[in-house]
Formats: structure tokens, C-alpha cells, sequence
């Protein structure tokens, strides 16, 4: 019995040691890779789906992760399991509101007016300053107001 002790022991070392050389996780946004991605209730096929994604670059916040497995959060406070290949590291925004919102050419309330997103619009996020973030539409280029936007933490900027 003693010897069964010492293998599993032994087993777990190498797992403990790389744990402990690991960073630690920090939530951040993703964006969906594939046109259709299920979210499951766990971290495996066997669980139950839960919601069907069908837009391609829909932005996620990942929370956690478990093997091929990210947990993530929704815009509308779903959570739940997807495989990790179905989401990518780029940096999208759902724009959120109603009535479209205004991209304007400058981070000021006041520049040009150059496009409008409708809710629930899909746009490539570039940079965010502290009230305005800067947005592409593949037809347009130009700053949103924050407040019209999920897909960026309170305070968060960069560029």
C-alpha cells in the first residue's frame, strides 16, 4: 500500500512544479473565431449547451480556463463553456444602447459624425481612451462612446 502512496505522489510532482511557474490568470476579453459556437453548462462535450453563438467575432470576457476550456461571460451576463479553438485573442466590442450610435473621426464629443452602428453591431476595438474608444467596421474607422459599448472594462485604455 505504501509503495501505490509514493507513485501517485510521484505522478503529481512534475504537475505541482509547473503550476507554480505558471502566471496567474487574469480575466480579459476574447472574441468568437468560428461563425457557430456553442456554450456549454462545463468544461467537456458531455455537458448540456446552453446558447448557440452565430456571429462570427462576438466578444466574450474569459474568466477562467480548464484544458481546451474557457469560461466566459456574455454581454447579457451568460456563463458558461467553450472550447478554447473557437475563440480568438482579437479585441471586439458589441455595441449596446438603443437607437445607432455615433462614430465620430476624433475621441471628442464634438468631431465629425463619420458612421453610425446599429445595437447589437460587431466592431474591431483598436484603442480606449477614458471616454471614447477607437472602433473599425471594415467600412469605417473612427471613436465610439464607451457608454455605447460591452467589450472593455470600466476605466481599461490602451492603444
Amino acid at each position: 500500500m505504501r509503495v501505490a502512496v509514493l507513485v501517485v505522489l510521484a505522478a503529481l510532482l512534475p504537475v505541482a512544479a509547473g503550476a507554480a511557474d505558471q502566471k496567474p490568470f487574469k480575466p480579459h476579453y476574447v472574441s468568437q473565431r468560428a461563425g457557430l459556437a456553442s456554450l456549454r453548462q462545463g468544461p467537456g462535450y458531455a455537458y448540456k449547451i446552453l446558447w448557440v453563438y452565430r456571429h462570427k467575432g462576438y466578444p466574450f470576457k474569459e474568466s477562467a480556463r480548464f484544458d481546451i476550456w474557457r469560461r466566459v461571460t456574455a454581454m447579457d451576463g451568460t456563463v458558461g463553456w467553450m472550447n478554447g479553438q473557437l475563440l480568438s485573442d482579437e479585441r471586439t466590442v458589441l455595441v449596446t444602447g438603443k437607437g445607432r450610435a455615433e462614430i465620430r473621426k476624433t475621441a471628442e464629443p464634438d468631431a465629425k459624425v463619420v458612421g453610425l452602428a446599429d445595437p447589437d453591431a460587431i466592431l474591431e476595438v483598436k484603442a480606449c481612451e477614458p471616454d471614447y474608444c477607437r472602433v473599425d467596421s471594415g467600412r469605417v474607422d473612427g471613436w465610439i462612446a464607451r457608454d455605447r459599448i460591452w467589450g472593455v472594462d470600466p476605466g481599461e485604455t490602451f492603444k
